[in-house]
């Protein structure tokens, strides 16, 4: 399967000399094909993705971002920007034009006293979460700690904190923007007040982002955690059981529901438990997760935060084939729950997998209108996720994805996570914002007029 795009002969036409023009105003490193370090830089965490840009700027700091851009604008070229290169589609890589990778900026400075956190655009939840747990302190982070805080952050963010202390939009207090005119303005509750509301849930709409400041919470080191895995043959009945504890669930408490298959064993049903409340009440709030039947393995019990973060990190390498199909859901009715338990049986790849989501508690009672992410009020957000090896596979796996997700439309809400839109599901962006589409429409035009900014969920400007 390719998910390239033909480059054109705008993109491709950056001749040496523009080249050491913009090399020559950069702290960081320019890169060009025939250099060694090229294809590492250009590769993604999803192995389906296979671009090359004409060029890739790797930026040292807002002073490279902004050079870069301003070349990328004057030249007439198309431009991707990079945090940290984890998403299903590939929107942080193109083919020609020039790749704008912020990777490379790594700060993260932590005020304990203050509880916020201070973090560059290259930094993964990973080294966000050493840097934060040191104080025993953290903010809603993802499920798969290789992921960058950027894209993450950018979209919406759930994660195991999501319940208590609200998504990462929801803990974003400022950010540092390079506009498409090379612009830099600061957004917060104060300053630029409209473009922060975009910035929470708009995606890569509008601008590079060079900092993000989040508020912290005290958290760990050791919250309760895990997992408890049952057959796959009681996952009509456990998922019913799931269903209802949710309903009643404390805010302390995130859980999660997924079909896996672990190394050298059948597909099975987990659910996967985060509660960040005192140790010696959850014991008695989780007791229940273990009980919906007879389990094959539990490990639920205490953990370190840093080691919940990275509980999915094995079963999603970077290298692999990746695509997916994703959505919400108003309730986790019986029918639903057949075609997960139907299609769980029949994936083609031991690799592939669904994950159900919540958005519970504190998530789910910010006003819709708050941030640009609007589904507050639909509970259940499941992915589907095909993972392969083989490119020769790639038609089985993504149909097997597509038809589970045809099957599950009659029990959608219609609303879409846009951090697990595909790139297929061009479709489907205007579902995703919801009804913010159309402000963030209004201030596309007022901050990004040209698109400039549009590998991503991407947002037309308002006529």
């Amino acid at each position: 399967m390719s998910n390239r795009r033909a480059a054109t002969a705008k993109d491709e036409g950056v001749n040496e000399g523009a080249a050491r023009e913009l090399e020559g105003g950069l702290q960081g490193q320019l890169l060009r094909p025939s250099d060694d370090a090229y294809d590492a830089a250009r590769k993604l965490w999803n192995g389906i993705i296979d671009r090359r840009p004409a060029l890739i700027a790797r930026c040292a700091g807002t002073a490279d971002v902004i050079r870069a851009l301003n070349f990328a604008r004057d030249k007439g070229l198309q431009a991707a920007v990079r945090g940290g290169g984890h998403s299903f589609p590939g929107h942080s890589v193109c083919d020609g034009g020039l790749l704008i990778d912020l990777s490379p900026m790594k700060g993260i400075r932590v005020d304990p006293a203050a509880r916020t956190a201070r973090a560059q655009p290259g930094v993964k939840w990973i080294e966000f979460d050493h840097e934060t747990q040191a104080f025993g302190l953290a903010t809603t982070g993802g499920t798969v700690s290789d992921t960058g805080i950027a894209g993450l952050t950018l979209g919406g963010g759930l994660g195991w904190l999501s319940s208590k202390y609200g998504l990462t939009v929801d803990n974003l207090i400022s950010a540092d923007v390079v506009l498409a005119d090379g612009r830099l303005l600061t957004a917060n509750a104060m300053e630029n007040q409209d473009l922060f509301w975009a910035l929470r849930g708009g995606s890569g709409n509008f601008g590079a982002v060079t900092s993000f400041e989040y508020q912290l919470h005290p958290i760990g080191p050791t919250v309760l955690g895990g997992m408890v895995v049952y057959p796959l043959g009681m996952a009509r009945k456990v998922l019913r059981s799931y269903r209802d504890f949710n309903k009643a669930a404390p805010d302390e408490l995130t859980t999660y529901a997924a079909v896996m298959s672990p190394p050298d064993s059948d597909t099975v049903l987990a659910l996967i438990c985060c509660y960040c409340g005192p140790l010696d009440k959850g014991e008695a709030i989780i007791r229940p997760l273990r009980s919906f039947d007879r389990p094959i393995q539990d490990m639920l019990g205490p953990i370190a935060y840093v080691g919940q973060q990275r509980i999915f990190d094995p079963a999603f390498p970077g290298g692999s084939y990746y695509y997916t199909k994703a959505g919400f859901l108003a309730d986790l009715t019986d029918e639903a729950i057949e075609v997960f338990a139907e299609y769980a049986a029949t994936k083609p790849s031991p690799l592939s997998g669904v994950l159900i989501q919540t958005v519970r508690g504190a998530a789910s009672r910010v006003a819709s209108d708050a941030t640009a992410f609007v589904h507050r009020a639909l509970p259940y957000a499941p992915t589907i996720v095909s993972q392969w090896l083989d490119g020769a596979d790639s038609e089985v796996n993504v149909g097997w994805a597509r038809n589970f997700w045809k099957a599950l439309q009659p029990f959608t809400s219609g609303g879409a996570y846009v951090n697990d839109l595909d790139h297929d599901d061009e479709d489907r962006v205007r579902i995703a914002y919801g009804a913010s589409y159309k402000r963030l429409a209004t201030l596309k035009k007022k901050y990004d007029p040209d698109n400039f900014f549009r590998l991503n969920p991407n947002i037309k400007p308002a006529a």
